[in-house]
Order: C-alpha cells, then sequence, then structure tokens
C-alpha cells in the first residue's frame, strides 16, 4: 500500500502576503517543506526575502519575490497579475500581510493614524485581494483562500490597541464567512485566528504581559508562528476539502 504524507501541498502553487517575517515566514516554510512552490511578498524589506526564497529553494520548490506595498491600493490588481504569472496559477493564497503597530515609530502615530493603516494594510487589502484572486480561481476550477483574524476580536480587548484590532480582525474575519458562501463550491475560504504569538512585539514584552499571556492560556505558554504555519498547511490541504466559512482559533484554548 502506498503511502501518502498527511497534508501534502505538492503540485500546489501559494502566495503569502507579508512572508519575510514572523507568522507569514513560518507558513511560507511550511509550505515549502509540505512540496508547494511559493511566492513570498514583503514591501522593502528585499533581502530578507531573497534569504528566504533561497533557502524555500534548496526544499526542491519553486520560489520567487513579488514586492508590493498595499497602503496603495492601485497595486493590488499589478500584484495578482505578477503572482499569477510567477506560478503560472494559483491554488493557495494567504493573506498575512498586517500594519504593525505595537514595535518602531509606527508605535507612536495617533489613533486614528493607526486606524487608518490598519483598514489599508489589513482590511482593504484583504478583501480586495481575495476578490481579485476569487474570481481567479473560479475560472481556473479551485483553490483555496486563507485570511489571518485575530481570537480576541471576537470577545474584545481593552485599551486603544484592542479596539483597533478588533475592529479591524473582525471585518476580516466577518468577510471571510461571507466570501466563502459567494465562492462555494469551487472556492474555499477560511480564516486563522491566531492568540498570544511570540513574534517581534511578543519577544520584547514587559515580565507583565509574560505573566499576563500565562495566565490567560491554558497550554501555559506562547504560541509559536510555526503553531501557526502547521494549521494553515492543514487548511489549505485536500485533507480539508470539506472545511470553509470556518474561523479556526489558535490560541492555546484561551476564552477570555
Amino acid at each position: 500500500m502506498k503511502v501518502v504524507e498527511f497534508s501534502s501541498l505538492a503540485g500546489l502553487r501559494a502566495v503569502v502576503t507579508g512572508s519575510t517575517s514572523g507568522i507569514g515566514r513560518a507558513i511560507a516554510a511550511e509550505f515549502a517543506r509540505a512540496g508547494a512552490d511559493v511566492v513570498i511578498h514583503g514591501v522593502r524589506n528585499v533581502s530578507s526575502a531573497e534569504t528566504l526564497a533561497t533557502e524555500l529553494r534548496s526544499l526542491g520548490c519553486r520560489s520567487s519575490v513579488v514586492l508590493a506595498d498595499f497602503s496603495d491600493e492601485s497595486s493590488l490588481a499589478a500584484f495578482v497579475d505578477r503572482c499569477w504569472a510567477e506560478l503560472g496559477g494559483i491554488d493557495i493564497w494567504v493573506n498575512n500581510a498586517g500594519a504593525d503597530l505595537l514595535t518602531g515609530e509606527a508605535a507612536k502615530l495617533s489613533f486614528d493614524d493607526k486606524l487608518q493603516r490598519l483598514y489599508e494594510v489589513d482590511v482593504r487589502s484583504t478583501l480586495l485581494l481575495s476578490r481579485l484572486i476569487g474570481r481567479r480561481m473560479l475560472a481556473a476550477g479551485g483553490g483555496t483562500i486563507l485570511n489571518i483574524g485575530w481570537d480576541q476580536a471576537e470577545r474584545g480587548m481593552a485599551g486603544d490597541s484592542g479596539e483597533l484590532f478588533s475592529a479591524a480582525k473582525s471585518a476580516i474575519m466577518g468577510f471571510t464567512r461571507s466570501l466563502a458562501m459567494s465562492l462555494a463550491p469551487t472556492v474555499r475560504v477560511n480564516c486563522l485566528a491566531p492568540g498570544w504569538i511570540r513574534t517581534k512585539w511578543g519577544e520584547g514584552a514587559s515580565e507583565l504581559w509574560q505573566e499576563r499571556v500565562l495566565r490567560e492560556t491554558p497550554m501555559k505558554r506562547w504560541g509559536t508562528p510555526e503553531d501557526i504555519a502547521a494549521a494553515a498547511r492543514f487548511l489549505v490541504s485536500r485533507e480539508a476539502s470539506y472545511i470553509t466559512g470556518q474561523i479556526i482559533n489558535v490560541n492555546g484554548g484561551a476564552e477570555r
């Protein structure tokens, strides 16, 4: 009997937006290990993008880099065109790109400016890119789209950041459910909702936040980008062919 690898992505072509670091980078690497060809997306960090693409090629897959600034709405259609041409079609599309408002100079922006950036980079790009690639997938006869939400968007979190990210990610999660209905049964659309994931902000978070994460998470640890990537691999695989329109929490069991 032939043994088939579970959640194999062999022969599939994937695009992962915002994949030069953090969760996006982990998803791109996981897809390549599963056998997919992968387009890496970034905005300005060419060196990091090219380094990752080289690493993925060493796994035996095709990998290329396509840069685009999603705060510029006019760049979105051209980005989809370029990615489609690079791979000769797309089977998997992951909308992971998001504005980092918790670290660096962006953390000092006003509430209004942060809201605008979240709308442009997180909400608008996810909606418009999904619709663009969804139409192409419908015409091609199949595909899957995976969005990234936030587990606390549906239960709330106090403070400016909680209000901002809840608004943005709730929009994405609601859109996921509706787009899944629009594109069914040809194209599947799902959303992962990460909990406390140790990315750049988490690595430098204060002791108070470290204690809060452990207190609120039954698994008693931070999640990792690799935890999200493993879930993403399953949801875009053939084994998940009966799953669409779902918001999947990957949060160590946190409920409040």
